[in-house]
This record gives structure tokens, C-alpha cells and sequence, in this order.
């Protein structure tokens, strides 16, 4: 019989759920809406079959992802209410225990999670992808990632959930404290480490080696008085066709990194112009204040977990008849998303406001006109709709509106 958390559990779950499928609606329906005719503001620069694709990507990801928030529904259901972790438990808690029980149920809930994952995963690569000319990734390939991405998440994560078990079991009451101290430290650990020891596992990483954009791109940073440990070329092309470029590392450590498929498309004044944008989240400490706040939202999140750890109702309530710090853990960290949905267009705001700070940044120490010319070519090389539903762009998105956007820069 459900109780009173079960049943606003429910509610928030349904709720949660009812409103993403209505904003997946209004997009796919603003996007069909508009996709007849190239918005006003792009005649001339953007094709009619390439606004076509965009439309068309874009309402295929959307419906995609429909189905992908049904099975992420029902396996959530499926491990609370209907009694999965509660099976889990029963099955290790009889094998072994100690902190290496915690390790094994947890890992045992991620698992089964990335299997039910996969199909969409391998949808998305091999279908939608490859049907708008973007997929370049093979089989062989799609399954070596994987592979490297378990190994790589057994052989940090192992380690790293040892030591938050350990913590919750023996620092007491502010246990909860020291778990947030040892995460933000090992975050900040895989900034530093990240570039050297763990990008390269997935890409080739080579020296930029156009002496004219080097050039161009070093006078770049001087001006702005940046300083990074090396300009490199990302084989990006392995898997997509999609264009990129961005900053990695923090400290003495930082890289700037183009994708060899940006830099077969745009011009050194483009690239230069875009360089200068992520130039401008550095100037405004962009990176360091979004840290900042996912260490602030962490630790009010392990604050309230520190609450709930010990309350019955709560794990009566995600179908768990008794509870411990390893299940209190994995069901805050499964529900969490359910009653924290709500700040995501808080975020979304945040980082539009970043963006448009960026931009003036990229259109004082560059050109707003190179930066709107990169723009428009990477809307057309990604297939970003230029159209998108205002409502479900407030809610989703963290860069603004391409019309709006380019609109801010040309009165830069």
C-alpha cells in the first residue's frame, strides 16, 4: 500500500513527466510550424533545405527523446516503487557487505541503467544521426567507447564511492560535510587531470599546425591576456560531423581545442572570432562561477540527503523496506532529478546571460561580424533550428535563440 511520501513521489514524478512531454510537443509543433520559410533574419545566408534538415533533426531528436523519458520513467518506477533496489539490496546484502556491498548495489543499479540506455544510445548514433549525414562513427568504434567509458567509471568510480561510503559511515552526523569537501577536491583533480589523462583515451589531440591561424590566434590571447599550456586539433570527425571548439583544463593546465571539422569550415577571422567568445567565459569567470554553484547546490543536496538518511518514510516510500547509507545514497541520486526539475530553466537563464556576456566580449577584442558569419555556418553545420518554441527554449536552453543572439552582436 502506498504512503504518503509514495504518493507525492507520484505526483512529483507525473508532474516532472507531464510537463517535459508538453514542452516536446509545443517544439515539435512551433518547429513544423515554421519550417516552410528561412526566418527573415537569415534569408540569404541560410539555404531553404538547409533550414529544412534543421527543422527535420530537430523534431526527430525531440520525438526521440519522448520515447527516451517513457523508459527513463519506468525504470525509475520500476527500481523504487516496484521493488527493484529493494531486490538488489536482498541479492548483494546476502553476498557480501561492508563498504564493498554499497560499491556492488550501486554499481549493479548503474549497470542495469546504461543497458537500458543502450538501444536509444545506438538509435541516436546509427539512425537519427546517420540519417541527417552527421554519424561518421562505426560499430567497432560506437563499442570500444563503451568499453573505455566502463573501464574508465569502474576504475575512478570505485575508489571515489569507497571513500563517500567510508565518510557517511564514520564521520557522524556532518558526514555529509566531508563528503562534499572530498568531492569538490576530486573535482577539481579531474580538471587538472582531465586533459592530459583522460581526453586522450577517446581522441587524438595534435598541435595546431597553420602557422597564419596560430599566429593570428596567439595575438589573440596576448591581447586578452590569456595564457594556456597549447593549442590543439581534435579528430572530432572520427565520430560526427559536428563542429566545435573549447577551452579544458584549469589552471596551468588549461588547452584550447579546436575540432579539425570546425576548422575545415570556417575562416581564421571566424575562428578567431569564436576563440574570442570562450575567451570572454574566462574573462568573466564564467567556469569559476559555475563551479561555484554546482559546490554550493552540492552541498545543500548532500545537506538534505544528511536529513533524509535516517528517516523510515523516506525509503518506506521508494519501496525500500529498511534502510542504509548505501541505499539512502542511491535513492536520493535517483529521485533527486524528479523534485529538482523545476530549477532547470533557472540554469538555462544563467547560462544565456553567460553567453551574451561572452559575445559582447568576442565583438570588443575581435569582430561581432566574423562571430555572426561563424555562427550562422555552425547553426547550418549542426542543423540548430533557427525556430525554436520560446517556451521550451526558456526551459532547455543554455545558448540563446540564433535570431536573438545574432541580433544582440550586430547592434554590438
Amino acid at each position: 500500500m502506498l504512503d504518503t511520501f509514495s504518493l507525492v513521489f507520484l505526483a512529483a514524478l507525473l508532474s516532472t513527466c507531464a510537463l517535459r512531454l508538453w514542452l516536446a510537443g509545443r517544439q515539435i509543433s512551433h518547429v513544423i510550424a515554421h519550417r516552410a520559410h528561412v526566418p527573415v533574419g537569415f534569408a540569404g545566408r541560410i539555404a531553404l533545405a538547409a533550414h529544412h534538415k534543421a527543422a527535420d533533426y530537430t523534431v526527430a531528436r525531440t520525438r526521440l527523446g519522448r520515447i527516451g523519458l517513457a523508459v527513463e520513467v519506468a525504470a525509475l518506477l520500476a527500481f523504487t516503487l516496484g521493488g527493484g533496489v529493494q531486490v538488489l539490496h536482498e541479492f548483494w546484502s546476502a553476498r557480501v557487505d561492508g563498504l564493498l556491498y554499497g560499491v556492488a548495489l550501486i554499481f549493479s543499479v548503474l549497470l542495469i541503467s546504461a543497458l537500458i540506455d543502450l538501444p536509444l544510445a545506438f538509435y541516436q548514433q546509427f539512425v537519427v544521426e546517420e540519417r541527417f549525414g552527421f554519424n561518421r562513427m562505426t560499430a567497432k568504434l560506437f563499442v570500444l567507447d563503451l568499453l573505455k567509458q566502463a573501464a574508465l567509471a569502474f576504475a575512478i568510480g570505485t575508489p571515489v564511492l569507497l571513500a563517500v561510503l567510508w565518510l557517511m559511515d564514520r564521520m557522524g552526523s556532518l558526514w555529509w560535510l566531508y563528503v562534499w569537501l572530498f568531492w569538490c577536491a576530486f573535482n577539481l583533480l579531474l580538471l587538472f587531470i582531465y586533459p592530459t589523462w583522460i581526453a586522450p583515451l577517446f581522441n587524438k589531440f595534435v598541435e595546431l599546425d597553420d602557422a597564419q591561424l596560430k599566429a593570428r590566434v596567439e595575438a589573440l590571447l596576448s591581447r586578452c591576456g590569456f595564457t594556456s599550456s597549447g593549442l590543439f586539433v581534435m579528430d572530432g570527425s572520427r565520430r560526427s560531423s559536428h563542429g566545435n571548439a573549447y577551452f579544458t583544463g584549469f589552471g596551468k593546465s588549461k588547452r584550447i581545442v579546436f575540432f579539425d571539422t570546425l576548422l575545415g569550415r570556417l575562416q581564421a577571422v571566424e575562428v578567431e572570432a569564436v576563440l574570442a567568445h570562450e575567451l570572454g567565459h574566462f574573462k568573466h569567470r564564467h567556469v569559476i562561477k559555475r563551479i561555484g554553484m554546482l559546490f554550493a547546490m552540492s552541498l545543500a543536496f548532500l545537506a538534505v540527503l544528511g536529513q533524509l538518511i535516517d528517516a523510515s518514510w523516506f525509503f518506506n516510500g521508494l519501496g525500500v523496506e529498511a534502510g542504509n547509507t548505501a541505499l539512502g545514497l542511491l535513492l536520493f541520486f535517483l529521485v533527486g532529478p524528479v523534485f529538482t526539475f523545476l530549477l532547470t530553466p533557472l540554469l538555462s537563464l544563467l547560462s544565456r546571460r553567460d553567453e551574451f556576456e561572452a559575445d559582447r566580449y568576442a565583438a570588443a577584442n575581435a569582430s561581432a561580424d566574423d562571430l555572426v558569419a561563424a555562427l550562422v555556418k555552425l547553426y547550418e553545420d549542426n542543423a540548430s533550428t533557427l525556430t525554436p518554441d520560446p517556451l521550451h527554449s526558456l526551459f532547455y536552453d543554455s545558448h540563446p535563440p540564433a535570431a536573438l543572439r545574432i541580433a544582440r552582436l550586430q547592434e554590438a
